[in-house]
C-alpha cells in the first residue's frame, strides 16, 4: 500500500495522502506515528480548542467593555481593529519565525502569551488604551493560529490521514463552550474577574498541552516529506530556482483563495445572520439568534466527520460538494421568506463551509510548510474581515438579502476553483 504518492498534472506536483479502504489503513498511521504521535494529536486538539475557547469569552464581553471605556460606536470599531492589525502583521511573521524557532515551541509560548493578552482588554479604561490592549491580543491571537495549524500539518503527514478538520471541529467547539459559559458568567462577574478565570484555565491547558507537545519534536513522516516548519515539502521544490518558487506560489495562492472563501462566510454569517432574520423575516430575538447557532453546530460536526469524508471521497469531491451545499444554503437563507427554511438553509451553509477552511490550511501546508500555512491563514483572516463591511455596503444599497447571496456566489466560487485545481484528486480509500 502506497501512502504517499507524488502526482503530477498539468506542470505541478501534489502530495496525497492515499491508501486503501482496509483495516490497514488506520492501523498503519498508528504504528507508524506511535504513541508520542498519539499524544501529541491530543494535545494539539487541545490548543485548538482552547484558541477559539478564550476568543469566544472575550467576544461576548465586547459590550461591557464598551460600557467601561465610555466608548462610542466609533471609537469602539477603531479599536476592534487594533486586534486585526495585530492578528494579520503576526500572521505575516510566523511563517519565519516558525522555521526559526520550530513550530512547536512557538505554539506553547503563543498559547501562554494569549492566555497572558486576553487580560489587558478589561484593563482599559478609554478606547485608545483598548485599541492597544487588542493589538496585543491579537498579536497573540494570530501567531497561535499560525503555529498550530503548521504542528497540524505535521501531524497529517505523520498519521498519514487527512486529520486536519477533526482540530478545526475542536476549535469550533471550544468557541460554542466559550460563548455558552460567556454568557452564563457575564451577568454575575465583572469583565476582569470572567476573564481572569478564562486566562488561567488557557495557563493550565498551555502547560498540560505543551508538555505533551513538546518533547518528541522529530515525528515520524512519511518519506520524502520534510517538516511543515522547516523548509517547503518535497511538491514545492521539485522545480528548481525561481520557476519552481512562482509556481508553488500560485498554487499556495489557490488555496489561500479557497480559505478566503470560506472564512467570508463565516464572519458575514456570524455578524449578519440574527438580523436578517429579525429585521426581514419577522424573526423574534431568540430565533433570530438560532441562526447563527444553528451555523455554527453543523459547522462543527460537519469537522468532525471531515476526516472521513477526505478518505473516502478526496479533497476535491469534498470541496466542490461543499462548495455547492454551502452555496444553495446560503441562497434559501438569504432569499427564503419562510424562516424555518431561511434556518435550514443557514444549517447547511455551516456543513458546506465546514472543511474547506482546514483543507485549505493542510494542502498549503503540505506545498509551502509553514510559510504557506501563514499565507493561507493571513487571506482566511482577510476574508472574515472583509465579509461583515462589504455586505453592509451591499446591504445599504442593495438590502441585506443581496448582500447575503455573496455567501453564496463565493461558495459555488470555491467549488469551481476546487475542481478546476484538483481535477485528478480521487479518493483516499481507492488510490493504490
Amino acid at each position: 500500500m502506497q501512502l504517499v504518492n507524488k502526482v503530477q498534472h498539468a506542470g505541478q506536483t501534489r502530495l496525497r495522502i492515499s491508501g486503501r479502504r482496509t483495516a490497514g489503513w488506520r492501523t498503519a498511521g498508528r504504528s507508524t506515528a506511535g504513541r508520542s504521535t498519539a499524544g501529541q494529536r491530543i494535545a494539539l486538539t487541545a490548543f485548538f480548542a482552547v484558541h477559539g475557547f478564550m476568543y469566544a469569552n472575550w467576544a461576548v464581553r465586547v459590550p461591557a467593555v464598551k460600557e467601561q471605556t465610555g466608548a462610542s460606536a466609533g471609537a469602539l470599531g477603531l479599536a476592534l481593529l487594533g486586534m486585526s492589525a495585530g492578528a494579520v502583521t503576526t500572521m505575516l511573521m510566523a511563517g519565519a519565525l516558525c522555521r526559526r524557532f520550530g513550530s512547536r515551541p512557538l505554539t506553547v509560548a503563543s498559547g501562554a502569551l494569549l492566555s497572558v493578552t486576553l487580560l489587558l482588554p478589561p484593563l482599559a479604561r478609554s478606547a485608545t488604551a483598548l485599541g492597544l490592549a487588542l493589538l496585543a491580543f491579537g498579536a497573540a491571537y494570530g501567531c497561535l493560529n499560525v503555529a498550530m495549524n503548521t504542528v497540524a500539518v505535521d501531524l497529517v503527514v505523520a498519521l498519514r490521514r487527512p486529520v486536519m478538520p477533526s482540530f478545526h471541529a475542536a476549535w469550533s467547539f471550544g468557541g460554542l463552550a466559550g460563548a455558552g459559559l460567556g454568557g452564563v458568567l457575564a451577568p454575575h462577574l465583572s469583565p476582569l474577574r470572567h476573564l481572569l478565570l478564562i486566562a488561567l484555565a488557557g495557563l493550565l491547558v498551555t502547560v498540560v498541552a505543551g508538555t505533551a507537545l513538546l518533547p518528541d519534536a522529530s515525528i515520524r513522516r512519511a518519506p520524502g516529506v520534510p517538516s511543515a516548519a522547516g523548509t517547503p515539502s518535497a511538491a514545492s521544490t521539485h522545480y528548481g530556482g525561481w520557476r519552481g518558487a512562482l509556481r508553488t506560489g500560485r498554487v499556495v495562492g489557490v488555496f489561500g483563495l479557497i480559505a478566503l472563501c470560506a472564512a467570508y462566510g463565516e464572519g458575514a454569517i456570524g455578524d449578519w445572520g440574527a438580523l436578517h432574520l429579525r429585521q426581514d423575516l419577522g424573526a423574534s430575538a431568540g430565533l433570530a439568534a438560532a441562526g447563527y447557532a444553528a451555523f455554527a453546530l453543523a459547522e462543527a460536526t460537519g469537522r468532525l466527520s471531515g476526516s472521513t469524508l477526505l478518505e473516502r471521497c478526496g479533497q476535491a469531491r469534498v470541496l466542490v460538494t461543499g462548495g455547492l451545499i454551502a452555496g444553495a444554503g446560503m441562497l434559501a437563507a438569504a432569499l427564503s421568506p419562510d424562516i424555518w427554511l431561511a434556518l435550514a438553509g443557514f444549517a447547511a451553509a455551516g456543513l458546506g463551509l465546514a472543511n474547506m477552511f482546514p483543507a485549505a490550511m493542510a494542502r498549503a501546508g503540505l506545498l509551502a510548510g509553514s510559510g504557506g500555512v501563514a499565507l493561507a491563514s493571513t487571506l482566511g483572516y482577510t476574508g472574515f474581515l472583509l465579509g461583515p463591511p462589504a455586505i453592509g455596503f451591499l446591504a445599504s444599497e442593495f438590502g441585506l438579502p443581496a448582500g447575503l447571496t455573496t455567501v453564496s456566489f463565493l461558495a459555488l466560487a470555491t467549488a469551481i476553483i476546487a475542481g478546476r485545481s484538483m481535477p485528478g484528486d480521487a479518493p483516499a480509500t481507492t488510490r493504490k
